[in-house]
């Protein structure tokens, strides 16, 4: 409702009243549509939505309660409100108890009209983000809250603690643990909800590139600045902005982040006027910040800043009881997504799915149910259809090709797959720069997802 004007229905026997009321209401905004008798409301009511009807008690054939009582059997979301100039105690109360919103008595003020109709619509409204905030929250990837052991619902308990308040929260966990999910779940438990969340993945951007996305730019600022843009703080203003990897930020970028999160303003790239922004933060990184200030590579105030109040998500092979119902998530997800009549895993790819450590966590569980689903098309899943092998089992196959080049590949597509792609976290790993891994992925074709 809160995106469209609140819809109106005048139900009275007289003429003049309609269009008195039906030109009041559409002057503040409202979508009225009126109706001569309770047999013509319903009509209407049959082929339309109404918020909020405003009908007369006195009418010929079906009076006002008789039309509230079919109303409620149509629709007993609509608000209504009663009229009358016959006005009685024992009228008001059987009204009111039959779920009638408001009783007033003719002649009434319009103003004090208006203002019961814009409460109700109020109502109607906060009910509405209710039933959105509900959808939204149950649609924040269940693989999340589908998790049943006790690390995790610790996890979750601290999520509704901190949801409410503008504190600042550092989520934390490895690589694939859902670190984003749970700062999606909570921006939608927050009273931000209904404002933006804007995500910054800031290990995946240079420098430059990473200071222009955070603050934006002004025209003619730098080489292929061809018009003003707002950045990702900016356009955060009212909601939250998640900093994913933030401790991949440059030193001169966190002087700038360090500014805007004491003082609430930013200057865009090239730009002189400060501009004010409000917005919530939430960062995440599989980083040990600590280790980075002590280094130099962190800056110890913006930690400080940023790390009020930290979250910290176990990994996987912590609290394999999750390991299950997250399996059996992805199954129902991906099989109806695929149109595959699986019927579930056999007991032994159970038994392979919770002894494995699971170093890539619920993102590599999730690519793994998907890929046995690729060849499995009925029936159960068997441990032969999932990419995985017990920790130490002698018995993996050999692949075919066991030269260097191509042992090197499956091993640099192995770890990019486990870093989602992110190509500063894979080089890492694999104790390599950037330029190496790239110039790598070119000459084995692998292409970056």
């Amino acid at each position: 409702m809160s995106s469209r004007a609140p819809s109106l229905m005048i139900v009275d026997d007289e003429l003049h009243v309609r269009e008195s009321l039906a030109s009041w209401f559409t002057e503040d905004g409202y979508e009225v549509v009126t109706a001569s008798s309770g047999k013509e409301a319903l009509a209407i009511l049959g082929r339309r939505h109404i918020d909020v009807v405003i009908t007369d008690i006195k009418m010929p054939g079906m009076d006002g309660l008789e039309l509230q009582r079919h109303i409620r059997n149509v629709d007993p979301d609509v608000v209504i409100i009663l009229v009358t100039a016959y006005a009685s105690v024992s009228t008001a109360v059987q009204a009111l108890k039959e779920g009638a919103y408001d009783y007033l008595v003719k002649p009434f003020d319009p103003e004090e009209l208006s203002h019961v109709v814009e409460k109700a619509c109020e109502k109607i409204r906060l009910k509405e983000e209710n039933v959105a905030l509900k959808q939204r929250i149950a649609g924040i990837s269940p693989e999340i809250v589908e998790g049943q052991s006790r690390e995790m619902r610790r996890v979750l308990e601290l999520v509704d603690s901190v949801a409410p308040t503008d504190t600042t929260v550092m989520v934390r966990g490895e690589s694939g643990t859902g670190k984003e999910l749970i700062a999606r779940l909570i921006h939608a438990k927050s009273p931000r909800a209904f404002g933006p969340l804007v995500a910054v993945n800031c290990g995946a951007l240079s420098e430059g590139v990473l200071e222009s996305e955070l603050f934006g730019h002004e025209k003619g600022s730098f080489t292929g600045a061809t018009s003003r843009r707002k950045g990702k703080l900016e356009l955060a203003d009212g909601g939250t902005l998640f900093l994913d990897e933030i401790g991949e930020i440059p030193p001169k970028v966190q002087v700038e982040l360090l500014r805007a999160l004491e003082d609430h303003t930013i200057t865009r790239v090239g730009g002189v006027q400060e501009i004010p922004v409000d917005f919530r933060v939430v960062c995440a990184t599989n980083r040990d910040l600590e280790e980075a200030v002590r280094e130099g590579t962190f800056r110890q105030d913006l930690y400080y800043r940023i790390n009020v109040f930290q979250i910290d998500i176990p990994p996987l092979r912590e609290r394999r009881e999750d390991i299950m119902p997250i399996a059996e998530h992805f199954l129902k997800k991906f099989a109806a997504a695929m149109g595959r009549r699986v019927t579930g895993f056999s007991p032994e790819a159970r038994e392979l799915l919770m002894q494995y450590d699971w170093p890539g966590n619920v993102r590599e569980l999730a690519n793994a149910v998907e890929r046995a689903l690729v060849v499995c098309h009925e029936g159960e899943i068997k441990p032969e259809f999932l990419p995985i092998r017990p920790q130490g089992s002698a018995s993996e196959p050999e692949p075919d090709d066991l030269s260097l080049q191509a042992v090197e590949r499956r091993h640099i597509l192995k770890v990019l797959e486990l870093e989602d792609f992110n190509i500063t976290h894979a080089a890492k790993r694999l104790g390599i720069d950037r330029v190496t891994l790239y110039n790598k992925m070119r000459k084995y074709g692998i292409e970056r997802r």
